[in-house]
């Protein structure tokens, strides 16, 4: 089963996007499910503390299981159940049943991610590698900015229930498009054991790999400084900066747009320029545009366009770093690429889950507050990748 890097780029874009629609194509309709299902404000955001948290804790399975199933397999399985799950929130009729179907819907949604990224370091290494990366990231980019715009006018035209079935009949769809095209490229000789011990053994001794560390703490922060924001839309957008749940653009616009401009950048780098002055190009961005928000906050009221426009600048930033941090982490083990994709991608969901429950709530009272968070989140990013370059020889 041959496909094409630009068709395979797509696919992979296309189930890495399935976490993003599970997340932002619900936040414009919060009042309202809030005012259906009898819930507070709170209740509602809390579907999305448990979501994340289910992610985490399932993303560890996803890359164990590609290693040692398949990753066509897995990816299958997987799209299935959250189609269901899709449909299990349509159908909620209180709170509890919704934060019971985000569960699950959070148990299955992050293998398309954890697997696609093990693909590509399958079958590319090197500049192409990077380039592929870079291309499923910049096509990736754009789910965030499509889905809380589908998100409103689904539900503005048939109410929020649709929403969910909306996502039932996405991954129905890229099911069958798996099911047709997905190659299998994982070596049935190296697949690995799936014994709990040895799991537990194997993931204790990545985690405790000082350079893997440091590298999955700087995705996971990078990422964080940005998802502050989508964590907070709903407060940060419709009371702070008096958006309509139709208006979402005006933050995933822009910042989506910074993504795709530094996806594009890392794929014109990939070969032309060394990780590491990459990687310094990458935090001067980000670093540049945490400070300039934190800066701007203090000075004037959080307003339209200025309040998102240093999000947008991280995310340029953002965007050239991530390739480059997760192909130098899947690199460290290539033997166990699924694996070491989990490892990242757990830390990632464990800090977005953290931040939807405990952060975003402290913060998104103030805008000020909120850019404070990006600084904190950036630094401590910034920190793990200077610890990662004094590792090296």
């Amino acid at each position: 089963m041959n496909t094409a890097p630009r068709g395979l780029a797509l696919m992979l874009a296309g189930l890495s996007a399935i976490g993003p629609f599970a997340i932002d194509t619900y936040l414009p309709a919060f009042p309202a499910i809030a005012a259906d299902l009898g819930a507070s404000k709170v209740e509602v955001q809390q579907s999305l503390t448990i979501y994340l948290a289910a992610f985490a804790l399932m993303i560890l399975w996803h890359g164990a299981l590609a290693d040692a199933l398949g990753r066509r397999r897995v990816v299958l399985f997987s799209l299935a159940l959250f189609c269901a799950t899709s449909i299990g929130c349509a159908l909620a009729t209180r709170i509890e049943h919704l934060w019971l179907a985000r569960a699950l819907a959070g148990m299955c949604s992050g293998a398309g991610m954890v697997v696609g990224r093990a693909i590509v370091r399958d079958l590319f290494d090197g500049p192409q590698a990077q380039r592929l990366m870079s291309t499923i990231q910049m096509l990736f980019a754009l789910a965030p900015a499509a889905a809380p715009i589908i998100g409103g006018w689904v539900f503005g035209a048939f109410g929020w229930r649709a929403i969910f079935w909306f996502l039932a009949g996405y991954s129905a769809l890229l099911w069958l498009v798996c099911l047709m095209r997905l190659p299998e490229t994982l070596d049935p000789a190296h697949r690995r054991s799936l014994h709990p011990v040895k799991l537990a053994r194997d993931y204790a001794h990545m985690y405790a790999h000082p350079a893997l560390l440091a590298l999955v703490i700087a995705v996971s922060m990078n990422f964080a400084g940005f998802f502050l924001y989508v964590l907070s839309a709903p407060v940060f957008l419709m009371e702070h900066l008096g958006v309509s749940p139709q208006g979402f653009a005006w933050l995933f616009g822009p910042t989506v747009a910074g993504m795709m401009a530094g996806s594009w950048i890392s794929r014109r780098l990939a070969g032309r320029m060394a990780p590491m002055p990459q990687l310094k190009l990458a935090y001067t961005l980000m670093l540049v545009a945490a400070a300039g928000n934190v800066v701007l906050n203090l000075l004037v009221p959080a307003s339209l366009p200025w309040a998102v426009l240093p999000v947008a600048l991280y995310n340029i930033g953002q965007a050239i770093a991530m390739p480059t941090l997760s192909l130098l982490a899947l690199d460290l083990f290539p033997r166990a690429r699924g694996m070491v994709s989990s490892c990242q991608g757990f830390a990632q969901s464990l800090t977005n889950a953290l931040a939807a429950g405990l952060v975003v709530p402290l913060l998104w009272g103030e805008p000020l507050h909120l850019a404070a968070g990006m600084a904190g989140f950036v630094l401590t990013g910034w920190i793990a990748w200077l610890r990662y370059r004094r590792l090296q020889p």
